[in-house]
């Protein structure tokens, strides 16, 4: 009878271990959050992979490489205009001096001509006119002019009219002053930006992360060292194919029309490199030696850093060699010889716009001042890839 007064249980009430639906449909929705979360948390953390950060960084220091290329041919520039508009100013100011002394010569005239009774109106018309030629019609003073003061007068004009000109000269060489003073800016800004998006990138990094670097950065040393080695393996074996021939057209040929290797003219050979070139490749190379262990600095040519432009331009004076400032330039400062041709001294650039450079010292190997953060160093010309080879150029 007492099940009689019993309650009825509420719709939603446990019944022999079961959740009702409404519990169940939120323990269900407890688990899927869960697992999303749990699914969803590896990409949460937007940072990037090492590969990525290194493929990053490359990027940037090539980045920041071309910007640096662009500021030294902008301060090249810059130099060049303020040394041209230091001398359009001193002319003008030597012009200038010279046209108040004539000012003073023709105003001695005047008053000769006053002192003697010249017409005060003539006067103050010579003084006025725009031209000598007007001067005299106007005033048919011409008879009472001496050869000597027409030919002041005529001076005085030719000169006014060449200071003016000068003037306008110095007006335009400044605003290009300017202009070239604002690309310098603007280039060595682009510089920093991309060395200090590098540096930020490099210090987010983990003593894990940079050790896993370090090793893609050996395994890609052992690599480029190894093409290095077949490259080197290559170009004994064409000497030796040289030498070989030499010999036999020297021995087979001696009674030939003028003892000339036609061989030489094939477009797979280099041109010759005459004892001249080596001399002076060799104090080139002697040069480029002494500073490995320098650092690399963006626009630096020496003595205590340099750039990679900087290092080449700067080890070929010291054998008597001017190279122009920058890559763009350098790469058309000789004969463009293949890299299998290649011999010591001889410039190596790299990448489509041909932003670094390096000098060939044989065997593959190259000395170069790689980018920001490292220094003056001998390195396979591989060290980027042989898709990042531009071209071989021989200087002298």
């Amino acid at each position: 009878m007492a099940s009689q007064h019993r309650k009825p249980r509420p719709a939603g009430t446990r019944v022999a271990g079961i959740r009702t639906p409404a519990l169940a449909t939120a323990a269900l929705t407890s688990v899927a959050l869960l697992s999303q979360t749990a699914t969803a948390a590896p990409s949460t953390d937007d940072k990037p992979s090492v590969e990525e950060v290194e493929k990053k960084v490359d990027d940037l220091y090539r980045q920041a490489e071309s910007a640096t290329e662009k500021y030294n041919a902008a301060k090249e520039k810059t130099t060049k205009q303020r040394k041209q508009v230091d001398t359009l100013l001193d002319d003008v100011a030597q012009r200038a001096q010279k046209l108040n002394d004539a000012r003073e010569e023709l105003g001695s005239y005047a008053a000769a001509q006053y002192r003697t009774g010249a017409s005060a109106p003539d006067t103050a018309t010579f003084l006025l006119a725009d031209s000598p030629q007007d001067y005299f019609d106007q005033t048919q003073l011409m008879g009472r002019v001496t050869e000597r003061q027409k030919g002041a007068v005529d001076d005085y004009f030719a000169d006014q009219a060449e200071t003016m000109k000068k003037r306008q000269e110095a007006s335009q060489s400044l605003r290009t002053l300017t202009d070239s003073q604002n690309d310098l800016k603007t280039a060595k800004a682009t510089v920093q930006k991309k060395l200090g998006s590098a540096r930020a990138l490099l210090s987010q990094l983990t003593a894990e992360e940079k050790a896993r670097l370090a090793a893609i950065e050996e395994q890609r040393r052992q690599e480029a060292a190894r093409k290095a080695a077949e490259l080197a393996e290559q170009q004994q074996a064409a000497a030796e194919a040289a030498a070989a021939r030499q010999e036999s057209s020297g021995s087979s040929g001696s009674t030939g029309s003028t003892g000339t290797d036609t061989s030489s003219s094939s477009p797979s050979t280099s041109p010759p490199t005459d004892s001249s070139y080596a001399t002076k490749a060799e104090k080139a190379l002697a040069f480029a030696r002494a500073q490995i262990g320098k650092p690399y600095v963006w626009g630096a040519t020496g003595p205590d850093s340099y750039d990679c432009s900087g290092l080449t331009q700067a080890a070929w004076k010291a054998a008597g060699v001017t190279l122009p400032r920058v890559t763009y330039d350098q790469v058309n400062a000789g004969t463009t010889v293949p890299l299998s041709a290649a011999q010591p001294g001889d410039l190596v650039f790299f990448y489509s716009d041909v932003t670094h450079v390096g000098i060939y010292i044989g065997n593959g190997m190259m000395i170069h001042a790689p980018k920001p953060g490292a220094y003056v160093r001998e390195e396979s010309v591989y060290y980027d890839g042989e898709s990042s080879i531009h071209s071989v150029v021989r200087p002298a």
